[in-house]
């Protein structure tokens, strides 16, 4: 909790230094592609959490599932603000942006299965469902209920905050306008948007290029700084420069 609680706190203060930027056009025009890239992502990713809150609620008593909904909205809010008190200062220890990348990648390879298959719970039935009064066979308590949801978030959440923290790089500020999204998104319109992901896939295949290329983006720069920190090679340049430079066949070689 101490680490937790120092990354929270160091977060804080460079976003406090960073937040007079907000005044800057300079400073807009210079994140606007990581500020579009962490919007897609957040729109892709979004709808996952009402398909995963709105099951879970709609196996329970019908006067407990608003309770239940709230309660798995609240957690996930929760679970993406600790994690991105500590993802984006780990992401900066040599190794750990690279293993963060490779994750992203397994994260977009469910991606384009779920995309591909097109299978799975339609939103409109789920809230058919939780609108159902009627019993429910094999109802769950509400406990039973909330550690489902749970456990589908810490998934979620580590996926999103990974890939809005590769996107954002080393400012706080545009970290913080991510995760701002994140919530809002997941807590106001997320039902909205699986719809809309529905209706049109191809917002769902643009954000799984965005997500690639994020993922492909922090191995490329953790293995940068590997290769610089473990050999000597391209620490002021691309790695593929460096290696042609050790071998005396790059320009100036």
């Amino acid at each position: 909790m101490d680490i937790l609680g120092a990354d929270v706190g160091s977060m804080l203060t460079t976003f406090m230094s960073e937040i007079g930027n907000l005044v800057s056009p300079e400073w807009w025009k210079a994140h606007s592609v990581a500020l579009f890239n962490i919007l897609m992502i957040d729109l892709t990713l979004a709808g996952d959490n009402a398909i995963v809150v709105g099951m879970a609620a709609s196996r329970v008593r019908p006067d407990m599932r608003a309770k239940v909904i709230f309660w798995g909205i609240a957690g996930a809010v929760v679970l993406r603000i600790l994690f991105s008190g500590v993802a984006q200062q780990m992401l900066q220890i040599i190794g750990l942006t690279l293993a963060g990348g490779l994750l992203l990648l397994f994260v977009c390879w469910k991606m384009y299965r779920e995309i591909l298959s097109g299978h799975g719970p339609s939103i409109d039935e789920i809230e058919s469902n939780l609108a159902d009064k009627s019993p429910v066979d094999d109802e769950k308590g509400f406990w039973s209920a909330l550690w489902t949801i749970i456990l589908a978030d810490l998934s979620m959440s580590l996926d999103n905050v990974l890939a809005v923290a590769g996107a954002a790089g080393e400012s706080v500020v545009v970290l913080v306008i991510g995760l701002a999204i994140a919530i809002v998104l997941m807590a106001v319109a997320s039902s909205y948007i699986a719809k809309l992901l529905h209706s049109y896939p191809w917002i769902a295949w643009v954000g799984l290029i965005i997500i690639l290329f994020v993922a492909l983006d922090m191995i490329y720069r953790d293995s940068h700084h590997i290769a610089c920190a473990a050999w000597n090679v391209g620490c002021s340049e691309s790695i593929f420069e460096g290696i042609l430079h050790r071998l005396g066949i790059g320009a100036g070689g």
